[in-house]
């Protein structure tokens, strides 16, 4: 079981990773395809969308066919195939159907890594072992930093991609070679859809926070850091790498400190929901004072990884609603919620950026951080009545 995640985790670690490459490509890409951050700002979305998209019939096929054949034939036709694709990208439509491709390849090796969890583990060790996988993984944040920016240097940026599309391919590779299944559910009944989940009681108040809680630190993390810091700081690639390196590493923390959090506090929701309150409290710093000093905004891009990084709790909080046999599509359906809403925030956060160009570049970005402050705080606002099930009750 072990070598059963430890390559979707792999593939996880290549999912972040692409997810974040394009705030240190964009001054390149600008340079060599004409691709400015609007068009990277699609780009992105357009990951996030087949991405989201997909979570529907990944939920499917996990609970009919398993996470093997799942995750490693998407991953090596879609992530391998969308990283050549990249590599031989002519202008921004080039990276556009990349990015999709890319997105489709990536969208079942975590939810792969959840549904062993679910299937084949404790429901208490659920949140931990989430949690867990998320920050691994998010060592792909740090890969899309500092030592992307040296390999471009070192390979060009062509070559890195064409290197990236051999390592997907073998990962992919190993994960259909060395992954089990868990076994098969008996259930008597009716195998159920997705509307049987969206009919539990109590499950609708989850989902505005799951689709707001990481569009923050996604979109500033995956695109807007770069130019944020390009404009306001006059920041060269390295130094965007070191920075975006630092909000990674914090990504990284916040996912392993919240998996066993709710053990601590003795609940998912209240984990969730202190985590999200200051997690609004930092992006309203960024949206009230964008023109902070360089170490400040740091900081502030710190806080805002490690507190962003709820997405295991409020997993673990739906989870307890699933039964067995709608296991792989109830959490895929969360996850489709929370990448939808990174995609949405991704594709709207252009025209609010072009919209206030006129302006200083920090001001500017201070409409842009208010435009990620605004839904979280409504997330929040329904999360607050979503009923709490605790442990006992799974």
């Amino acid at each position: 079981m072990r070598l059963s995640i430890a390559f979707l985790v792999l593939g996880y670690v290549l999912s972040q990773f692409y997810r974040a490459c394009l705030a240190v490509l964009t001054p390149t890409l600008k340079a060599e395809l004409g691709a400015d951050a609007g068009d990277l700002a699609v780009s992105l979305g357009l990951w996030y969308v087949a991405f989201g998209v997909m979570q529907i019939p990944v939920g499917e096929a996990l609970d009919r066919i398993g996470p093997r054949r799942t995750a490693g034939w998407l991953l090596a036709l879609g992530g391998a195939g969308g990283a050549a694709a990249f590599a031989m990208a002519e202008g921004p439509w080039g990276v556009h159907v990349a990015m999709m491709l890319i997105g489709v390849g990536c969208s079942p090796v975590l939810m792969a890594g959840y549904y062993i969890f679910a299937r084949s583990f404790a429901p208490a060790m659920f949140g931990t072992l989430a949690g867990a996988m998320l920050g691994t993984g998010s060592l792909g944040n740090l890969a899309g930093a500092a030592p992307l920016a040296a390999a471009v240097e070192a390979f060009g940026w062509r070559g890195t991609l064409w290197g990236l599309a051999v390592v997907t391919a073998v990962v992919a590779l190993a994960i259909l070679t060395l992954t089990r299944d868990p076994e098969r559910v008996a259930h008597a009944g009716p195998r159920g859809s997705v509307l049987d989940i969206l009919r539990l009681p109590g499950f609708w108040m989850l989902l505005p926070m799951t689709a707001a809680n990481y569009t923050a630190a996604a979109g500033i993390r995956g695109l807007w850091a770069g130019p944020y810091l390009d404009a306001v700081h006059g920041a060269d690639a390295a130094l965007i790498g070191q920075v975006t390196l630092v909000m990674g590493l914090a990504m990284i923390a916040g996912n392993f400190a919240y998996g066993p959090a709710d053990k601590i506090f003795g609940s998912h929701k209240r984990v969730a929901l202190l985590g999200n309150m200051v997690l609004a409290g930092a992006i309203a710093v960024l949206w009230l004072a964008p023109g902070m000093g360089l170490w400040q905004a740091t900081a502030v891009f710190a806080v805002i990884g490690f507190f962003g990084a709820t997405f295991p709790v409020l997993m673990a909080h739906g989870r307890a609603f699933f039964p067995p046999h709608l296991v792989g599509r109830g959490v895929t359906l969360l996850n489709m919620f929370s990448i939808t809403g990174v995609a949405a925030a991704s594709f709207g956060s252009r025209p609010v950026y072009e919209a206030a160009a006129h302006l200083p570049p920090a001001e500017a970005f201070g409409r842009l951080f208010l435009f990620f402050l605004v839904p979280v705080c409504l997330g929040l606002a329904v999360y607050l009545f979503a009923r709490d099930k605790p442990d006992a009750a799974r």
